[in-house]
C-alpha cells in the first residue's frame, strides 16, 4: 500500500488552505489590509460584492480541492491533478485580470502601504510563488506515478 501524504499531495494541500483562507484573511479579517478592500469607503457596494464573491470562491475552491486530496477512492493522481488545477485558478487568473481596462494591484491612496516584493506587487509575488509550488508539486507527483523520482 502506498503512502496518500506525499511531499507532492501536502505541498498542494497547504496552497489549497492558502487559498481558502487568504482572501477571507487579508480582505475581510486583517485590517492592515482589509482597509483596502472590503472596509475600504471609497469603494462603492459593487466593488465590495465582486471581493466578497472572490472571498467566497477562493473559500469553495480550497475547501473542494482538499476534499478531493483527502478522498482515497478511484484516481488518486487524477485527484490531485484536479485538485491542483482547482487552487491554480484564482490566482492565475490575477494576471490576465490586469489586461482589463481601469484595472490595478492597488488603489493609488495605499501606493506607500503596498508591499513590493522582487518589484511585483505582494499578491502578485504570492501568486507566482502558488503557481510554482503547485507545478513542481505536480511534477513530482506525476515523475512518481513514472516511476523516475520517490516522494
Amino acid at each position: 500500500m502506498t503512502r496518500h501524504w506525499t511531499l507532492p499531495r501536502v505541498l498542494i494541500a497547504l496552497m489549497a488552505v492558502e487559498t481558502a483562507l487568504g482572501a477571507l484573511l487579508f480582505d475581510l479579517v486583517l485590517y492592515d489590509t482589509a482597509h483596502e478592500h472590503l472596509f475600504n469607503p471609497a469603494w462603492p457596494p459593487h466593488a465590495k460584492f465582486h471581493d466578497a464573491q472572490y472571498i467566497v470562491t477562493s473559500l469553495a475552491f480550497g475547501g473542494l480541492a482538499l476534499a478531493l486530496l483527502a478522498g482515497r477512492r478511484g484516481d488518486t493522481h487524477s485527484r490531485l491533478l484536479w485538485a491542483a488545477g482547482i487552487v491554480a485558478v484564482p490566482w492565475a487568473s490575477m494576471f490576465p485580470a490586469l489586461l482589463f481596462p481601469g484595472t490595478a494591484t492597488y488603489d493609488p491612496e495605499f501606493r506607500d502601504e503596498t508591499q513590493f516584493v522582487l518589484g511585483l506587487h505582494g499578491q502578485m509575488f504570492m501568486a507566482l510563488v502558488t503557481l510554482v509550488v503547485l507545478a513542481v508539486a505536480v511534477f513530482l507527483a506525476s515523475a512518481a506515478r513514472r516511476g523516475r523520482v520517490s516522494v
